[in-house]
């Protein structure tokens, strides 16, 4: 026994080791990313766009039909957060960055609190915490401007309040729960899946009271739509729901679900034999038919265009919780197997395998650890510290010559980010920002960032008018007679999101100038065909 206890010892230290450097990187690289004034992640602007237009008392869900040709396809609340550091400071990427790194820090703590509360294991559940934050698809979007993490954060305090409040009777906390998963919803629309989750739970618990909760839930939830619909004249309906329908790529999807189970297979087995031993041997608890709704639409909803990876981190945090219990459990030799019909037809090989796992959980636990911390390795590849570091371990990049992620960056979906930004990119960002503020006319840029930083208007949101566009949803005859009539001085393109028509007219009107490139991408300068370039004026 002290051998093995040694042994345990020794091997958990080593995983500890592991997971920490991971939150030492990602610490780093939040740091990094908040102190960066550009877009770092596509759409960053348009987030930053609506919480100004929060600040200013104006609904950002507005007729793209007419000029500025901008709306926004996300809930309020998000947006909504860093409205008091706008009124105080200004508008800048920090505060929304800040915000989403520091909900991603409580979500780890609730996934640690709610392991411990289960299984009285402390460091099984601090590793599990640092798991989360280790993962590469929680990694590069947790620090960015972006509402994706905040709605996990709210479903995670929702579920972790619901699986103790609702067998205790404590209907205030209850309430409470239901609260978070509304403040989820008006997150980001995707928070419906979790909904559905625990609904589906309170059924199983109490068909009556899950029906009670589920109207009550439903009037609020309801009342708020109503009222967001009526506020903007319909517009909310129109860009927040139906713009929101996006075509599905089996490409796509079948990428990121290889990539998805490729990185956390480590602890997605565990948590995936949790859910079957709940479902044929014990009962199903609520982080189980979460895990399982939240994998299923994580499957699906991140094939869809303009979604990706991130998709997976509600099933991320799912799985960690999950996973933390079933080796809490094993750790406490808690396992119970009541005498049904499952349980009889595999006593010859249950009880045994049950025995055997429990005398190897010493090794497999911390083992398991070790290989998920080894399978989401990341890090810069360059810089006074990192670049010692990658050279020492002969560690190669393979993003942007600076960076290594262990995910492949050739899989359709999975983010081009999670790279530090450098010197040469805040560089290359002034230099757009000089270029628009040298322009005389209306720009227009797919990334916001550049025309707020310049002192110019936003104009248009081409992710959103694409989405619109494929919808039917889209009349962009005022626009594209704009761009027709070249009314625009510059356009800078950078991945072509705009809808097929506008873009076909800005390659018969325009003529590409010169680029720039920042942060892995290339920045177009679009100007009027015609029209001399930025370095023959000059001379």
């Amino acid at each position: 026994m002290p051998m093995k206890r040694t042994i345990y010892r020794i091997l958990m230290a080593a995983a500890t080791l592991l997971l920490l450097a991971a939150f030492a990187i990602y610490v780093a690289y939040a740091i990094n990313i908040i102190q960066f004034p550009y877009d770092y992640d596509q759409g960053e602007g348009f987030e930053l766009v609506d919480t100004i237009l929060y600040s200013q008392f104006q609904w950002p869900y507005q007729n793209t039909d007419d000029y500025p040709f901008y709306s926004s396809n996300y809930p309020p609340v998000f947006h909504i957060l860093p409205v008091p550091f706008v009124w105080l400071f200004g508008p800048s990427y920090a505060y929304g960055r800040l915000l989403s790194f520091i909900g991603t820090l409580i979500t780890a703590a609730l996934i640690a609190y709610a392991i411990n509360r289960e299984g009285q294991r402390p460091w099984v559940a601090i590793l599990c915490a640092l798991a989360f934050l280790s993962s590469n698809m929680i990694y590069h979007n947790g620090p960015l401007f972006r509402q994706h993490m905040t709605m996990v954060l709210f479903e995670t305090a929702s579920v972790v309040l619901l699986t103790w409040a609702y067998p205790a009777h404590k209907w205030r906390y209850i309430a409470l729960a239901f609260g978070f998963l509304i403040l989820a919803g008006y997150t980001k629309q995707l928070a419906a899946i979790t909904a559905i989750a625990v609904l589906m739970w309170l059924f199983l618990r109490s068909p009556r009271q899950a029906i009670l909760w589920g109207i009550r839930f439903a009037v609020v939830g309801f009342a708020i739509f109503i009222g967001l619909t009526l506020a903007t004249q319909g517009e909310w309906w129109r860009q927040a729901i139906v713009a929101n329908v996006n075509h599905f790529d089996p490409i796509q999807a079948l990428g990121l679900v290889k990539l998805w189970f490729q990185l956390h297979g480590a602890l997605l087995i565990p948590a995936g034999l949790l859910v079957l031993y709940e479902l044929y041997i014990d009962r199903l608890s609520l982080y189980s038919i979460w895990f399982v709704a939240t994998t299923i639409f994580g499957v699906i909803g991140a094939g869809t265009w303009g979604a990706g990876d991130s998709y997976y981190a509600t099933s991320i945090t799912a799985m960690c919780i999950l996973t933390g219990i079933l080796f809490s459990r094993t750790l406490n030799h808690g396992w119970q197997f009541p005498d049904n019909f499952y349980v009889r037809a595999l006593s010859p090989t249950l009880g045994p395998v049950a025995r055997q796992l429990a005398s190897t959980a010493f090794v497999i636990i911390p083992v398991a650890f070790i290989a998920y911390a080894i399978s989401t390795f990341k890090m810069p590849t360059e810089g006074p510290i990192f670049g010692d570091v990658a050279a020492q371990l002969h560690i190669q990049p393979n993003v942007l010559g600076r960076h290594y992620d262990s995910a492949s960056y050739d899989v359709l979906g999975y983010a081009n980010i999670g790279h530090f930004t450098t010197a040469e990119d805040m560089e290359a960002g002034k230099q757009i920002v000089e270029i628009i503020q040298g322009t005389d006319g209306l720009v227009m840029s797919e990334d916001a960032g550049f025309e707020l930083a310049a002192g110019r208007p936003v104009i248009s949101n081409p992710t959103q008018l694409r989405n619109l566009y494929l919808n039917g949803e889209w009349n962009g005859t005022t626009l594209i007679n704009m761009v027709e009539n070249q009314e625009f001085a510059l356009i800078i393109l950078r991945a072509s999101f705009y809808p097929d028509p506008m873009l076909q007219v800005v390659l018969e009107r325009y003529t590409p100038q010169e680029s720039i490139s920042l942060n892995g991408f290339t920045y177009v300068f679009w100007r009027p065909a015609g029209e001399a370039s930025t370095s023959e004026q000059t001379e």
